[in-house]
């Protein structure tokens, strides 16, 4: 089954509730209502491959299986992967669009490579790179397996995912690593239902992007920030949004650092454990910043989300002003994202 959502576009959340408001009102099967003309056209013959390491598949390898596509792709191409460690670097260039990674929810695929920015270069020490746009995975482990970073030690960035095309969503996903695992690069991209875990910006780049039910997972020993958000102007449109997520770990927990001049990271309804300081943000001296970054926090609850002693700059949002982080809108979702797939 490959179908598609289809979002009503102004969806409100009652008051005191924690359902995030991105959840749709509306599944039609089948039918491509409301998405961008090009991704419609791809979604409606779809090609499937198969990965298998025992050999019974279409290809042994996940790189593999993206090297069969052609260039300029214009159809929707489904790897399903079966389980296993798929010790491999995968790249999807972006001329190779409308590609999905799928695995099985009870035996997930793991694709597991150890770069580190010494020996690549932060962006390209990512185990996987996308850069091509309407991507999707589902029940993909994405690791970076290099090992914990020493303080003080250069060149430990090391990413496990890099996703630098637009309109992509992941589901029930797990992204693991200790520095830099997610790199949310640049593009607008939806999370759902997924684990980030790592020990210092473990969630960073300039990409405009929901993340709704997620595990963010801090696996740090000192002071530590889940995001680092690279927003570097006033008029770009790129920030985080947080939606009925957890934030629980371990470490000195900063929610997020004052990396570029504009950096915007919202939480919503998020469930924050005692890990996470009582300041809840850090501008790391750039008081200049503290004017124009945009860090917001609206109903969330848990022991680490008191607000008494949040910095002064950090934004308690009203009901209309957290409306735009809480819609699918925030991302122009209602044109591109497509139902989970079934492997």
């Amino acid at each position: 089954m490959y179908s598609t959502l289809f979002f009503l576009p102004a969806i409100s959340v009652a008051a005191g509730s924690n359902s995030a408001v991105v959840d749709p009102r509306e599944i039609v099967s089948g039918v491509n209502a409301g998405l961008n003309p090009p991704l419609a056209q791809a979604e409606n013959h779809p090609r499937f491959l198969t990965v298998r390491q025992d050999g019974k598949g279409d290809f042994t390898t996940i790189s593999g299986a993206v090297d069969s596509i052609p260039e300029n792709n214009v159809r929707r191409v489904v790897i399903r992967i079966g389980p296993g460690v798929y010790k491999e670097k995968v790249k999807v260039v972006v001329n190779k669009p409308f590609v999905t990674f799928s695995g099985d929810r009870n035996a997930m695929p793991k694709i597991s490579f150890n770069g580190r920015a010494a020996e690549y270069g932060t962006l390209n020490s990512a185990s996987v790179i996308v850069e091509s746009p309407y991507f999707v995975a589902s029940n993909i482990i994405f690791e970076n397996s290099a090992p914990r970073p020493v303080v003080g030690v250069e060149g430990a960035q090391a990413v496990a995912m890099r996703i630098s095309g637009d309109m992509a969503a992941f589901y029930n996903c797990k992204f693991l690593g200790y520095q830099d695992t997610l790199c949310d690069d640049r593009g607008k991209h939806f999370f759902k239902d997924c684990f980030i875990q790592g020990t210092v910006d473990f969630i960073f780049g300039d990409g405009r992007s929901i993340y709704q039910n997620c595990m963010i997972n801090s696996v740090a020993d000192g002071i530590t920030y889940i995001t680092a958000q690279a927003r570097s102007a006033a008029a770009d449109y790129s920030g985080f949004s947080f939606i009925n997520c957890n934030v629980t770990g371990t470490g000195n927990v900063y929610l997020s650092r004052a990396w570029r001049k504009y950096s915007r990271v919202i939480f919503s309804y998020t469930f924050m454990d005692n890990v996470v300081n009582p300041k809840g943000w850090d501008d790391e001296g750039f008081k200049d910043r503290d004017q124009t970054v945009f860090y917001g926090e609206y109903k969330c609850k848990g022991p680490g989300s008191a607000t008494g002693n949040r910095v002064n700059y950090v934004k308690l949002l009203t009901d209309e002003q957290a409306q735009p982080f809480l819609n699918i809108t925030f991302i122009w979702g209602n044109t591109w994202i497509l139902q989970q797939p079934q492997l």
